[in-house]
């Protein structure tokens, strides 16, 4: 007995976890098909298209003028109004196609307007198209002005160059971290109510195993499967359809060190759910309570900012969002840890506060 060695005991129980969660089809789907899956449709998606080009006024043009109001009636634009660092990053990103700033002249002055667009050149052809719409917009509205469309308005445009953000660049990240949500908390849930169910860990307490190192070995186990399927995912993501990591392979380690202490995080949830659970069947009802809202409402398929706004600080609350974020931040900005400090410190604040719950919850037999 003196002789018993606790981390060769630790490996034993990684190996046996790592060779069960192989073996179940629940954890291949959740970890690798389901998100590649997503990944390949809206991958051979591509960035798509729409019927309506998203504009915004640039940060302090007169958006009182009588040309503004003319160009807030037509249909095809859409119009989303932010401040001047949240324009940016959407020109940046290519989801408004450009920045419109009127400029009225003095009385009498020829032309009247002046219109100064600025355009991501990602978004070149509907950059084009909106400059053919403005012009379009005076000589539909009077036949005299078709004769002095010159006097009227000029148009000129400046191309900002920025990278293309593709729809890959932001489904990625979603899928990568809804399936370390599902696995974390599914995962861990069943794994360790049926541990307990049929008293292995009753068993365990015989021997001189701690029970620390069962709960640890469970855990490396689940990292090391997920973080395998974290690479599967980024790895197709990047060589089939272009996913931008920023810094290349610092970009790569940094995404998968988020991962991994998203996991850590979303494995609290499942040993809170495996000690409610008074049956087997209640574990998926539980487990959906957390994963679903976070599912539809923490960014996984669309932004945010769709949302209605008094739901919108609900869904920036979820640690999904936060996930969601820095993976994104880290893969198409290059942002540092420093960068995402306060998604990072938000993550742990959940963690804090799910372990403490789980601490008190947890049950060994």
């Amino acid at each position: 007995m003196a002789n018993y060695s606790n981390a060769r005991a630790m490996r034993a129980l990684i190996k046996a976890s790592l060779q069960a969660i192989v073996k179940s089809p629940s954890a291949i789907v959740f970890t690798i098909a389901f998100p590649l899956i997503f990944i390949l449709v809206f991958g051979f998606l591509g960035g798509g298209g729409g019927f309506k080009i998203a504009v915004a006024p640039a940060p302090g043009s007169d958006t009182a003028n009588a040309m503004y109001g003319m160009l807030r009636q037509i249909p095809t634009l859409k119009w989303v109004i932010k401040d001047t660092a949240t324009t940016n990053k959407l020109l940046k990103q290519g989801d408004i196609v450009a920045t419109i700033a009127i400029e009225p002249q003095p009385a009498g002055a020829k032309p009247a307007f002046k219109i100064h667009l600025n355009a991501a050149s990602s978004e070149a052809d509907k950059a084009m198209q909106l400059k053919n719409m403005l012009a379009s917009l005076v000589l539909q509205q009077d036949a005299e002005i078709q004769k002095r469309q010159a006097e009227l308005l000029t148009i000129d445009m400046h191309m900002s160059e920025v990278r293309d953000y593709k729809t890959i660049d932001f489904i990625l990240p979603g899928q990568l971290s809804f399936s370390l949500l599902a696995s974390g908390v599914f995962g861990t849930a069943f794994v360790f109510f049926n541990l307990r169910q049929t008293l292995v860990l009753k068993r365990f307490f015989a021997t001189p195993v701690r029970r620390e190192v069962i709960v640890i070995s469970e855990g490396i186990a689940r990292m090391l499967f997920q973080l395998l399927g974290a690479v599967i995912i980024i790895s197709v993501g990047y060589f089939a359809f272009g996913f931008t990591l920023f810094n290349g392979w610092v970009t790569f380690l940094e995404m998968l060190a988020v991962c991994a202490l998203s996991l850590l995080i979303f494995m609290g949830f499942g040993f809170v759910v495996s000690s409610l659970a008074k049956s087997e069947s209640a574990i998926p009802p539980l487990s959906n309570l957390i994963t679903l809202p976070q599912f539809l409402l923490a960014g996984t398929f669309f932004s945010i900012d769709n949302f209605p706004k008094w739901l919108q600080p609900f869904c920036r609350a979820l640690p999904l969002t936060y996930v969601n974020d820095a993976l994104r931040k880290i893969a198409f900005d290059g942002a540092g840890f420093m960068e995402i400090k306060m998604d990072l410190l938000a993550l742990m604040v959940w963690g804090v506060v799910v372990y403490i719950a789980a601490g008190r919850l947890f049950k060994w037999e």
